[in-house]
């Protein structure tokens, strides 16, 4: 009934020509993020906080740009290239086509393995290949990653548009993974899986798709199933794309120096299962809602602020008697107010973010969530669970120092324990238990590093290091880490402390190169060091990682936590 009315709403917005987004892919928008921090100012084109990005509004912005000030390098002439050949249909200036297409039919346009484009109707048809081997310190089995696919896009009288991607993937996981899910058995960004090879790995699919309408000039409409990402930093305290994609309808205005988002999603409230496969009983999972709304607007040229709050509701509770609020799909509204008129319990969280684009190639950012405090408590600093909140700052300098291509990133992120955190898995911020912000949970520090350096058009390397303080749970205690637990059976009410519990010191260490060979094409070396301490013997451990994969089509993967 509910998917039938997200239908209906959807219909009357069939209107103006549309365009598809760019999927969410951390070195693809590093590069499009840069050049909006190289020139000096904030865009009205592409507001960076709220990702993924239109493609046609991709070619717009980098059209905007003075080639002369911000793709001086050779690189940033390919990167320039690559951006406006991968998005061709919306660019007028690319040089799109191949010199020597195959079989006549195939690789016509340097992006595309098969394309049409016409006044009625546009095609992109592309194969989707991961293929990587690598070896991990702590496991005796090779580690490794198989993923084959196809990924089509494109629109009918430029009116609908459409995305779908769809995987078969085989993987043996690192060592840190693996423990991770002898905890919590669920893969990392993905949905139900199966076992491989006798238990040693993991199989499953992944599939994302939408539809998308331009209601008029400025408003565009999404139904489908994706994930996304609000932010401008490394991570997101408020919406990452951290847990598998979702069941969402959004709707986006933009216009004059605003932008306003709203989304709603259908999530896993939970799953059952254990490391030799999830399995659904009864009636299948339980389900959960988040509504979101994002309001980000240019102040001046080089400022940009954010206002967002957000809803976990259910009509699935322990009783199976709760309602679905129809209120939620209100996309005007201030949620706590819809919370405290029907009496619920619902979780409602608020924050904003900011970025500040201070002078030519230096920007700052930072976000602030608020998932519940009492200014008493705040006042009076006894540590009262319920103050639950996180902050973000970070900078970005890129040319660092006068060096062409050299980026540098440096990112804070500290959340208090229980932040997130429900009493019950109907109301916490997770889907298919997984945080639906930062892969940690709360109750940690976090300090990043990044470095990215691009010395010749086809070669890129990328540098991270972390240091983590992070508090975990001793047996039957919850001390405010695991978004899981039941917030009303935490340890103590006061004077709780950001790391308490068993303190685990992670130092995370990341070395990525990078050689594209052809058009979305890649093969890359990869390093991986972790090392992580405690007085507990089951997080003490380290682990060195190293491995080569050939990637189309599809980004990095990424384990960062």
């Amino acid at each position: 009934m509910r998917r039938i009315f997200c239908l209906l709403f959807l219909l009357p917005f069939i209107g103006a020509a549309q365009s598809s987004y760019v999927p969410l892919n951390e070195d693809y928008y590093h590069w499009i993020d840069r050049y909006e921090v190289k020139s000096g100012r904030v865009t009205p084109l592409i507001f960076t906080a709220s990702k993924p990005y239109k493609r046609s509004a991709i070619v717009a912005f980098i059209d905007s740009l003075n080639d002369n000030e911000v793709f001086a390098s050779p690189a940033d002439q390919y990167n320039k290239n690559y951006l406006l050949n991968d998005n061709w249909e919306w660019s007028a200036s690319s040089e799109s086509n191949s010199k020597s297409p195959v079989l006549r039919h195939f690789y016509k346009k340097k992006a595309d393995l098969y394309a049409v484009h016409t006044d009625d109707f546009d095609l992109h048809i592309n194969p989707v290949l991961y293929l990587g081997a690598g070896n991990d310190s702590q496991r005796d089995d090779l580690l490794m990653i198989n993923t084959r696919g196809l990924e089509v896009r494109g629109m009918v009288d430029q009116k609908v548009g459409f995305y779908t991607y769809l995987t078969d993937n085989q993987a043996v996981l690192p060592s840190y993974v693996w423990s991770q899910m002898s905890l919590n058995p669920v893969i990392p960004h993905e949905g139900f899986w199966k076992e491989y090879k006798g238990g040693k790995g993991v199989d499953f699919l992944q599939a994302r798709g939408y539809i998308t309408f331009e209601a008029t000039r400025h408003i565009n409409i999404q139904f489908g199933h994706d994930r996304f990402f609000i932010g401008n930093g490394n991570r997101s305290l408020i919406l990452s794309d951290f847990a598998p994609p979702a069941l969402f309808l959004k709707g986006m205005v933009n216009v004059w120096k605003l932008n306003y988002t709203f989304l709603v999603s259908q999530m896993t409230a939970d799953v059952s299962g254990s490391l030799s496969g999830l399995n659904a009983s009864g009636r299948g999972y339980p389900e959960k809602y988040t509504a979101f709304h994002h309001l980000s607007l240019n102040i001046g040229k080089k400022l940009n602020i954010g206002l967002f709050e957000a809803v976990v509701f259910s009509e699935d509770d322990s009783l199976g008697t709760s309602n679905f609020r129809m209120d939620y799909l209100n996309p005007i509204i201030f949620y706590r107010s819809i919370e405290q008129q029907n009496g619920s319990t619902d979780n409602v969280m608020l924050g904003l973010d900011f970025k500040w684009n201070a002078v030519r190639k230096l920007s700052f950012y930072g976000q602030f969530l608020l998932d519940e405090f009492v200014i008493d408590n705040i006042r009076a600093g006894n540590g009262w669970w319920a103050n639950k909140f996180g902050i973000q700052a970070g900078g970005k300098y890129v040319d660092a120092f006068g060096v062409p291509n050299l980026d540098l990133q440096g990112e804070v992120n500290v959340v208090r324990p229980y932040t997130y955190s429900h009493n019950s898995n109907y109301g916490n911020y997770t889907s298919y238990r997984q945080p639906i912000a930062h892969p940690l949970g709360s109750n940690f520090e976090e300090v990043t590093g990044i470095l990215r350096y691009q010395p010749f058009p086809r070669l890129n390397l990328k540098g991270k290091l972390s240091m983590i303080r992070v508090g975990r749970d001793t047996t039957g205690v919850n001390w405010g880490g695991d978004l899981l637990k039941n917030n009303s059976a935490r340890q103590q009410d006061y004077n709780n402390t950001i790391g308490q519990g068993i303190s685990n010191d992670i130092l995370f260490g990341t070395f990525t190169a990078s050689w594209q060979l052809k058009h979305n094409l890649f093969i890359e070396g990869n390093i991986v060091l972790r090392k992580s301490e405690s007085d507990v013997a089951f997080y003490n451990n380290s682990t060195t990682i190293s491995s080569l994969a050939l990637r189309w089509n599809i980004p990095q993967r990424l384990y960062e936590f």
